[in-house]
């Protein structure tokens, strides 16, 4: 039995540092089949949407759902740590118990409680080891008790900064393509002057943050569960945006920066289908297709008030047809897993962008709706 507790305990301090190396320190997708730290979020995960969609009022469940991110990391780390103190227990109660305590206790629960106390290293003097062995396991998770902590102190911090890299971007596009970000309003509010130059410059940044997005994501796949401070905002919708414009701009927009449009896709669909690889989202057809026929002449006719052309239609939609197979897939499995709504191609009339709207903007049209309504009723 003892035997049996020591490989026990070995083995589970060996998967906890294995897990804590390739989420922490492992800058790479990891291909295994099984991690635990996977296994972790998609067994909290899809719980976590359940009992909001179950509990929360539909207009406050973006907000709950933002917890998960910040909540679950906290969690995970909160179980890495006690299955280390459990294995350090279980070594010390496989190595006979060999510990001394004021009132002459020993058991399970003392090795546990002498793991705690050493693993936070807290120096009670409660419970002391007094074999070599004893003394050698405190003093090596002593150790691990500062690495843990150091870990999480460089890996928080680490977090932040990809995340708040990540939204600053999603909100610039809040006055150059609407809210949510479309293709359609990306296109026509670049329509004027030199205005190809300006989106042939957002899309090379767009190239860049595509590329930065999946290197961080890739090393933190927690950040995909951190949410815009806008419902209608989310890096997902902002890829499709851009996937959207530059599929448009390569099916046939005439003098349009056709070139950047190829690089900036090919990065995009990139970080789209690894994403969707690291958490396992099969590609799935809409319900619905996203641009049906009557609103491509719509987007026609939208970039004509620009003066953006399209070249004739039975190449355009041969060609943009094949393009959104490549990436529509992938975004709606994402958008169901992550559930964020995918953006259309053409922005609702009247939508008014993130910048134009506060809260007190709200209240002031709500009471001038108000007072209209009840003067046409009097």
């Amino acid at each position: 039995m003892t035997i049996v507790a020591v490989m026990c305990g070995i083995a589970l301090i060996v998967v906890v540092l294995w897990e804590g190396f390739e989420t922490i320190v492992l800058p790479r997708r990891v291909t295994r089949r099984f991690r635990m730290t996977r296994f972790f979020y998609r067994r909290t995960w899809l719980p976590w949407v359940t009992m909001v969609n179950a509990c929360v009022p539909p207009r406050r469940r973006e907000t709950w759902l933002s917890f998960f991110g910040p909540l679950s990391l906290i969690l995970l780390l909160s179980i890495w740590a006690f299955g280390l103190i459990v294995g350090f227990a279980l070594l010390h109660w496989g190595l006979g118990s060999a510990i001394v305590t004021h009132d002459g206790s020993s058991g399970l629960l003392v090795d546990l409680y002498l793991s705690g106390t050493t693993f936070f290293t807290l120096g009670l003097g409660d419970a002391i080891p007094r074999s070599t062995a004893a003394r050698f396991l405190v003093v090596l998770e002593s150790g691990m008790g500062f690495g843990f902590l150091a870990l999480v102190i460089g890996y928080l911090p680490a977090l932040n900064q990809s995340f708040a890299s990540r939204e600053v971007s999603i909100s610039l596009l809040d006055a150059r393509a609407g809210s949510p970000p479309t293709a359609s309003e990306m296109l026509r509010r670049h329509g004027h002057e030199r205005g190809m130059d300006a989106l042939r410059q957002l899309l090379h940044e767009w190239e860049n943050w595509s590329s930065e997005f999946l290197e961080g994501h890739l090393s933190y796949p927690v950040l995909a569960y951190f949410r815009s401070q806008h419902e209608n905002q989310s890096w997902l919708g902002a890829l499709t945006a851009i996937l959207d414009t530059c599929a448009l701009l390569m099916a046939g927009v005439d003098g349009a920066c056709e070139r950047q449009a190829e690089l900036t896709f090919a990065m995009a669909r990139h970080a789209v289908v690894d994403l969707s690889l690291v958490f396992r989202t099969r590609p799935q057809e809409p319900a619905s297709p996203r641009l049906p026929p009557e609103k491509l002449e719509d987007l026609r006719a939208l970039l004509a008030e620009r003066g953006l052309k399209l070249r004739e239609r039975d190449t355009v939609d041969r060609k943009l047809t094949e393009l959104r197979w490549m990436y529509e897939p992938y975004v709606h499995a994402l958008a169901a897993y992550f559930r964020v709504k995918v953006p259309p191609w053409i922005a609702a009339e009247n939508q008014p962008d993130n910048w134009e709207v506060s809260v007190w903007d709200r209240r002031t049209v709500s009471r001038k709706v108000t007072e209209k309504a009840k003067g046409e009723h009097f």
